[in-house]
């Protein structure tokens, strides 16, 4: 599906139809990172530029630009950012989201329990510990297996025989990327589809066209022997020849293309499907117009429609939306209280400024062997000005910011990954989503705080989980130089109710002691 996933403005009507007629064979032996050599996301801060160029700069391009958008340069030394010069970098929920689902090419093992709830008492509900067990059809089953699924993760083991119940139970569930989420409710859109029927009886919606192919090439792979089963994009690129009634089975799209295709141009029966799914919810809240466009497709679905509602964030605001589209739903959660920080020792060092920031830093690096790090600061500016002057002083390091496109932060995480770089610099573009093994030391350069300056304990959470992982210990080291960042420390040690003990970074004998 290489054609239709790329963003050229001059796709003809015979790429569309060819897209339409056959498009699960031509993605079923493609990588998820291949594919998304033909996206190019769009950025408000830059121009219309190739990103094949992008990607083929030489491998420090992305260091040298953050370098030189900071005002710094490889014969002087880097000064200082000024405080408050550059607003907070934002995380993009849709590109956090895709790269997330990118890195993770693997099932990521969740240690969270899952938290079950149910509005009807009465709801069956059981777990299964093989895909057998769930009696799928013998060629869903192969599609399955061929995946590289051989046991069902957490989410699907609890999910499944929910989702596959007769009669349909609808659901709502909080998963983070990579536990398998997808694979999960994509076996349901698939089980429940009667090849015999020549109309779209599933439709799944994404908010924004990366995402879509993201679940359409995971749809295609595991459909690979079910040859009946017709499965079509509804997204930008993808045409309908006026008048034409759609005879695929399960439609895969953005809010706005399927609600033309099925309110505007009535090219299927919205009445008729029996699987909804919305996936990304959070993401799809943040994105505008996309919550009022789910709704107004949700009113034209029938009462016995099977609703699943899949985001990986649990707050309110993505609770009123899913309570409103999702009748009398089984709610499967993580268990918030086993967010757990015990194998990471958490310390802050007492700053004045930016520099001595820096200081601390190369102390540290000093005086502890450090397999790989992360840091973290709030700007690009400040990302800049870090890199250039560690690269200064011989260190091999990558940056990782907004700025750059999906393509180009992949070959960025893929040479840290394989060890090029020892330090990754980084925005809150990376505050969640990336596992690697070697990460001994993240550091917040800057502490997370939200857009009201107040301490962002969630943000903290997954920033400083990127080091622990995978059972081993981890270092967390928090630079405090201002009495607005000690309260903050103050409030993520009381959230948390870890002890953030204090470290002297002019004291060798002290961080040499953090790494024994």
């Amino acid at each position: 599906m290489a054609d239709s996933a790329t963003e050229s403005t001059n796709a003809s009507a015979a790429t569309a139809a060819a897209a339409a007629t056959n498009w699960v064979q031509k993605t079923e032996d493609q990588e998820i990172s291949n594919l998304v050599d033909g996206l190019v996301i769009a950025n408000k801060d830059k121009g219309s530029g190739d990103s094949k160029q992008d990607a083929a700069k030489p491998e420090n391009a992305e260091l040298a630009s953050a370098v030189n958008d900071a005002g710094a340069s490889s014969e002087s030394a880097p000064s200082a950012p000024t405080a408050g010069t550059e607003e907070i970098e934002a995380v993009n929920p849709a590109d956090a989201s895709l790269l997330m689902k990118i890195i993770r090419k693997g099932l990521v093992e969740s240690k969270l329990d899952l938290e079950v709830q149910r509005k009807d008492p009465s709801s069956p509900l059981h777990s299964v510990k093989s895909f057998e067990a769930l009696h799928l059809k013998p060629e869903l089953l192969q599609g399955v297996y061929a995946m590289g699924f051989n046991a069902p993760s957490k989410i699907q083991e609890t999910a499944l025989p929910t989702l596959l119940a007769d009669p349909p139970q609808n659901m709502i569930a909080q998963s983070q990327s990579g536990t398998g989420k997808t694979a999960a409710f994509v076996l349901a859109m698939l089980s429940r589809v009667d090849p015999r029927k020549p109309y779209p009886q599933v439709i799944c919606l994404s908010p924004t066209y990366e995402l879509a192919i993201q679940t359409g090439e995971v749809a295609a792979k595991m459909a690979k022997f079910c040859k009946e089963i017709k499965l079509r994009f509804a997204v930008r690129g993808e045409e309908l020849p006026k008048g034409q009634k759609i005879t695929d089975h399960i439609i895969i799209g953005t809010p706005g293309k399927l609600m033309d295709w099925g309110i505007k141009f009535r090219a299927f029966d919205l009445r008729k499907i029996s699987v909804f799914v919305l996936d990304e919810a959070d993401v799809m809240i943040a994105t505008q117009g996309h919550q009022d466009q789910c709704i107004r497709i949700h009113k034209q679905l029938s009462s016995a429609c099977q609703m699943m509602f899949f985001s990986a964030t649990y707050e309110k605001e993505v609770m009123d939306f899913a309570e409103y589209i999702v009748p009398n739903p089984i709610v499967i959660r993580l268990a918030r209280e086993q967010e757990s920080l015990d194998n990471i020792k958490q310390y802050y060092v007492k700053c004045k400024n930016q520099d001595e920031k820096y200081q601390a830093i190369s102390n540290i690096y000093g005086v502890i062997t450090v397999g790989q790090a992360i840091i973290f600061c709030h700007t690009r500016k400040t990302a800049g000005w870090l890199s250039g002057k560690m690269t200064q002083d011989g260190h091999s390091v990558a940056v990782l910011s907004g700025e750059l496109t999906v393509e180009q932060r992949l070959a960025v995480l893929d040479r840290f990954r394989a060890g090029l770089e020892k330090v990754l610099i980084t925005t809150n573009v990376l505050s969640r989503g990336i596992d690697v093994e070697q990460v001994t030391i993240v550091v917040n350069f800057d502490l997370p705080m939200d857009q009201s300056g107040r301490a962002d304990c969630e943000t903290y959470l997954h920033r400083i989980g990127r080091t622990g992982r995978f059972g081993k210990n981890g270092i967390a080291i928090n630079l405090v130089d201002s009495d607005h960042s000690m309260d903050i420390c103050r409030t993520i040690e009381a959230h948390f109710q870890k002890k953030i003990q204090l470290l002297d970074a002019e004291n060798s004998d002290e961080i040499e002691k953090i790494g024994s």
